[in-house]
């Protein structure tokens, strides 16, 4: 009796853990889903450029459609900078999947945007893409995008 009251301790004790490690991870993509979310209205509303390129890591590349590499927040500041003064300019997103790595300080989040710009005949078009960007989280727990990668689709 007294073995099997062991072994069900034992068994009990790896079941939690399991559940506490599982919700642990979950908490953490729901913050980098959330970290994202507070991102996107940000941008969408496109009036806070500080606010906005805050969520780029000092070492972020991203890669626009049909445009240069743009490395660095300084360079990515002038990009967001120049995209908001377009006239008709509007940018919107919404990510419907993060993952992490196993340490939980790499993510990245998968996801469908839509850009509105002036088209070669002057009036608004707006382009609909998807996009992935990588997450590195901070010995704070703040999570940065180092990566920002899209492309139109369908």
């Amino acid at each position: 009796m007294k073995l099997f009251t062991s072994i069900a301790i034992i068994l009990c004790g790896f079941i939690v853990a399991g559940c506490a490690s599982v919700s642990s991870g979950d908490r953490e993509k729901e913050a980098l889903l959330r970290a994202d979310r507070e991102w996107a209205a940000l941008a969408s509303e496109g009036k806070d450029v500080e606010r906005i390129v805050a969520y780029w890591s000092d070492d972020a590349t991203v890669y626009p459609v049909g445009a240069p590499i743009v490395h660095g927040k300084a360079a990515i500041r002038d990009f967001v900078k120049q995209s908001l003064a377009v006239p008709g300019f509007h940018i919107a997103w919404r990510s419907d999947l993060a993952s992490l790595s196993a340490d939980a300080t790499l993510g990245y989040t998968t996801g469908e945007n839509a850009m509105t710009f002036p088209g070669p005949d002057g009036k608004l078009m707006t382009v609909k893409g998807r996009g992935v960007a990588v997450w590195r989280r901070s010995p704070g727990g703040e999570w940065k995008c180092v990566i920002d990668i899209w492309n139109s689709g369908p």
